[in-house]
């Protein structure tokens, strides 16, 4: 199945897709390529809030603003992703779940995938919109949307191992 296929499989069956991503077997490759892309959208999601902050102020050009969400997202995020997908782990493990590491990592780097058309449009909409109460509406729904697949996934992983 392609990955836009499993990304839309994520929004409506979250521990399925999970299940289908485990049982290819360890692949640190795949998972590294996961979070990878998921920043790679994550950064263009930034570009229309970018371009109306440098707009507004212009004292920081786009071209910095941009270098700084780059950094941020595709340095950053892979480095903070392994750190919080290890902390999960930890505390999966603590209430007596099976999973791995791996598994962890996976459910984590692949809900910020699935999430990551979402954050597009978020990005639209706080680009053309501004900090308004429609935004910051939307933004809570992407935040819950995300929590709920991770969580999902997530729960997967512990009850079933890989």
């Amino acid at each position: 199945m392609t990955i836009t296929a499993d990304i839309l499989r994520s929004w409506r069956d979250p521990r399925g897709v999970i299940r289908k991503k485990l049982a290819g077997g360890v692949r640190e490759d795949r998972a590294l390529a996961t979070i990878m892309g998921a920043g790679v959208l994550l950064f263009v999601a930034q570009w229309p809030i970018l371009s109306r902050a440098a707009f507004l102020d212009p004292a920081t050009p786009l071209e910095a603003r941009l270098g700084g969400a780059l950094m941020a997202c595709l340095f950053v995020l892979p480095l903070l992703g392994y750190t919080v997908a290890q902390i999960s782990h930890l505390v999966m493990r603590l209430f007596g779940g099976k999973g791995s590491s791996f598994g962890a990592r996976l459910a984590l780097f692949w809900a910020l995938l699935a999430v990551a058309p979402a954050m597009l449009i978020q990005g639209l909409f706080a680009g053309f919109l501004g900090q308004t109460t429609a935004v910051i509406a939307v933004q809570l729904a992407v935040l819950a949307a995300f929590l709920w697949m991770w969580v999902s996934m997530l729960t997967e992983v512990a009850r079933n191992g890989d």
